[in-house]
């Protein structure tokens, strides 16, 4: 939509992300990210730690129950979604004025750690219409590609490409 903040926050789970479902059934996740900033002190010649910003992500459908079955406090991620404003009146009717982020995207960061990646099966929810990738599979498990030539024979190589039109071979 026109003039929506569109954000992108890389820091640490405050919390588990808290899944839960609305009356109609459609899945929620909320969870908090804090996002340090780190500067270098010259005169110190240390690290010294910014002030943090928190902010409450909201994570909907599949992705909400992906996200509460992958992720856990303290683990690194990356969101990308949408910066929403929101004021309201606490207990002692002081003004407060809050900043969440309607996620579209989350992951961990793989800065300092490794994931392990499993597609949802077809009908679960969580694979799109036209989805290039849902029929691929890993390395191991392709078929043999024609080829005329190799590394190394002195033939230009031209791999066939898969029935699907697709190749998992790296463009390098």
């Amino acid at each position: 939509m026109a003039g929506e903040t569109v954000i992108t926050v890389i820091g640490n789970l405050v919390d588990d992300p808290e899944l839960r479902f609305t009356p109609a059934g459609a899945a929620v996740a909320k969870f908090r990210v804090a996002s340090t900033p780190r500067v270098f002190d010259r005169q110190t010649n240390e690290w010294k730690d910014g002030e943090g910003l928190f902010l409450t992500c909201s994570v909907w459908r599949q992705q909400a129950e992906n996200a509460a079955a992958t992720l856990a406090r303290g683990m690194r991620v990356i969101v990308q979604g949408r910066l929403k404003q929101r004021s309201y009146e606490d207990r002692e009717q002081v003004k407060r004025t809050v900043y969440e982020i309607d996620v579209e995207e989350v992951g961990p960061s793989l800065l300092r750690a490794s994931a392990e990646v499993t597609k949802n099966p077809p009908g679960n929810g969580g694979q799109a219409q036209g989805d290039a990738w849902a029929g691929a599979k890993p390395a191991g498990q392709q078929p043999p590609q024609q080829s005329s030539g190799g590394w190394g024979d002195g033939q230009p190589t031209t791999p066939a490409a898969p029935a699907t039109g697709y190749s998992d071979e790296p463009p390098f």
